[in-house]
């Protein structure tokens, strides 16, 4: 058995997923954004024993690395490095932008395009091709009815992520579809198992959030 943890809290809902090999064997997830924190790790105790597993059996973590929530980023990969170096078993970053593609993928779309409300009218955006692979790294964009045109003029494209309805008011382009899925840890499945193949694994020590923009606290 290939035991693969994942750990996806960048948005409102946080979940947290079980998997061998590519095989999702449980899930749980939390709407509730405030208690992300303290429901993550006795949560991941109550999926392990559900599975009458002990953490020994986990081979390694994964975790969203972002962009997303500030505070759920720092939550989640806090979570996955504390078990990591605990444990003693490597650490799996995934881009969440690239969670969000990945989990809608479509076989009659062009290019799929996720974007995360960054409030106003600014989102992270990424794009990628039918086959999951990147066309646009991750960025910060601010929103207004021509920002997409490069890519729908290469065909269609479909728009997933909170950040699409601010994207349904403004563009009406034909080649601009909008999906409703939404990400779990589950989704990371694939990947996870992929990079855990191929040993491409985060540096425990000096692994940070993909912030894309620079976190602020404002001064009181």
């Amino acid at each position: 058995m290939v035991g693969l943890l994942h750990i996806e809290t960048s948005g409102d809902t946080a979940s947290i997923c079980l998997s061998d090999e590519t095989t999702v064997l449980r899930t749980a997830s939390n709407p509730n954004q405030k208690e992300h924190s303290t429901w993550l790790h006795p949560s991941i105790k109550q999926l392990m024993a559900d599975e009458k597993l002990e953490m020994k059996d986990i081979m390694a973590v994964a975790v969203s690395i972002g962009p997303g929530s500030y505070t759920g980023l720092r939550i989640g990969l806090s979570a996955a490095k504390g078990l990591c170096y605990a444990l003693r078993i490597p650490l799996i970053t995934i881009g969440t932008l690239e969670i969000m593609a990945l989990s809608a993928l479509d076989e009659n779309t062009d290019l799929v395009s996720p974007v995360i409300d960054a409030r106003r009218m600014e989102v992270f955006n990424g794009v990628y091709d039918r086959k999951g692979i990147e066309v646009i790294p991750p960025r910060a964009l601010i929103l207004d009815e021509h920002v997409f045109d490069d890519i729908l003029a290469k065909g269609t494209v479909c728009f997933c992520g909170n950040g699409k309805k601010k994207l349904q008011n403004i563009i009406t382009h034909t080649n601009a579809k909008f999906s409703d899925n939404e990400i779990t840890a589950a989704d990371m499945a694939v990947s996870t198992y992929h990079r855990f193949l191929h040993g491409k694994f985060a540096n425990l020590a000096y692994t940070q959030p993909l912030y894309i923009k620079e976190f602020y606290t404002p001064l009181r």
